[in-house]
């Protein structure tokens, strides 16, 4: 299963860094990482958390669920919220393909936008579900 997890990964983070609305935002190249380097430029995107699962499915089929945050030092929840749509615009109804495996279905499932306790930076959680099966 382990090689649908890191094949989405890896198609997510290209489909999303192509994309010049976003990186209109984030920046170019894209401030988007699995891990946020020590001195991140803002506003940036991580991709967090990932549950898979598999799907009892012919082909070998797997279901994630992605968490995608946004960090922003923006005031106010504007940039946070900029990003947030563009996201949307970017997945909605998008085939991502990478190393043998592509999305059947991937779509938007949640969103939430915050600011920190000390009101220093705003939050944007958008949780993605997809379902991969092998090429």
């Amino acid at each position: 299963m382990s090689g649908h997890e890191l094949a989405l990964q890896k198609a997510l983070v290209a489909h999303l860094k192509d994309d010049a609305a976003l990186q209109a935002l984030l920046g170019d190249p894209a401030r988007i990482w699995d891990g946020a380097p020590e001195d991140p430029g803002f506003p940036h995107l991580l991709i967090g958390r990932a549950e898979s699962r598999p799907l009892p499915a012919d082909g070998g089929g797997v279901e994630h669920l992605l968490t995608l945050t946004t960090v922003s030092r923006f005031h106010g929840t504007e940039e946070a919220k900029a990003i947030l749509a563009a996201l949307r615009l970017r997945l909605a109804d998008a085939v991502l393909e990478a190393d043998g495996v592509r999305t059947a279905s991937l779509r938007a499932t949640f969103a939430d936008v915050f600011p920190s306790a000390d009101r220093a930076r705003t939050y944007a959680v958008l949780r993605v579900r997809a379902v991969t099966e092998e090429i």
